[in-house]
């Protein structure tokens, strides 16, 4: 199975269960930017690339607010998620968590992770 078969609704519920199980919070305003960023990662790997020339202007655009907000809600959302979400699953994701002493990965690197895990899994099926 392709990525591109399958429809928006039942991707973002994927997304939806990977991200609670890294534990980012969903009563944060970010976990609704990163959703949207995972979703254009996933479709299009090409868009990590530039995150702050198209990814953040087109969610912010979505969202109706800046694109520094989303980018600020974005890191917001992967700190407390870091700080507070599963290690094991960071380990798995990463390589590395929070108990080695590492700092959080960038936006553009948990985003670029977590849409690429999302494709492998999907082609997996």
């Amino acid at each position: 199975m392709d990525i591109v078969t399958i429809n928006d609704t039942e991707l973002e519920r994927y997304i939806t269960e990977v991200m609670l199980d890294i534990g980012v919070p969903a009563h944060l305003r970010g976990y609704y930017y990163l959703r949207a960023a995972i979703l254009m990662t996933g479709r299009d790997i090409e868009v990590v690339t530039s995150v702050t020339k198209l990814m953040y202007p087109v969610i912010a655009r979505h969202f109706k607010t800046t694109d520094q907000k989303v980018e600020r809600a974005i890191r917001n959302a992967i700190e407390v998620s870091w700080e507070r979400g599963n290690t094991q699953t960071f380990e798995k994701l990463f390589g590395y968590s929070i108990q080695d002493g590492k700092t959080r990965p960038t936006n553009s690197e948990y985003i670029a992770r977590i849409a690429d895990k999302i494709r492998l899994d999907i082609k997996a099926m």
